[in-house]
């Protein structure tokens, strides 16, 4: 039982700590941050098993973690409002070629991020051909172009 009180426990963490830095700490994953998502992760593991490193222990941990991630999902599903507290919303940064820079300030969004992703999506070059970028939940930004941009 100690095992799933730790499960939760740190799922309950690590939740609370990615939705505290950002949706844009897991879309643009440098070198140095998968390095540190490597050191959260074994961080992670001895704080869920503790002393014991059994298989069985590490496959009640791992069980927890993903029933508790389907939970959440199943209730996200169920209670928008939920959804909206763990997940949180999409974003507008850019709207009509003008960047919204009071919002892209507090997403940790620059103007080179917003242009990278018109390139990558829809091949736009400057600003006033985007009519809305889109901070999405997952961390990713969507590009929707003006008309004959």
């Amino acid at each position: 039982m100690d095992a799933v009180l730790r499960a939760v426990a740190m799922y309950a963490v690590l939740l609370l700590i990615f939705r505290l830095t950002g949706r844009r700490s897991m879309a643009q994953v440098t070198t140095f941050d998968f390095i540190i998502l490597l050191i959260v992760g074994e961080a992670t593991q001895q704080a869920l098993l503790g002393e014991d490193f059994s298989v069985t222990q590490a496959a009640l941990v791992i069980a927890t973690l993903i029933l508790l991630e389907r939970l959440f999902d199943y209730v996200s599903w169920r209670l928008p409002r939920f959804k909206r507290v763990t997940e949180g919303l999409p974003v507008i940064v850019v709207e009509n070629g003008r960047p919204l820079t009071d919002v892209m300030a507090k997403e940790q969004i620059t103007i080179d991020d917003v242009l990278s992703a018109g390139r990558a999506s829809q091949g736009l070059e400057r600003l006033d051909q985007i009519k809305w970028a889109v901070l999405e939940t997952s961390g990713g930004i969507s590009i929707v172009p003006k008309a004959g941009g």
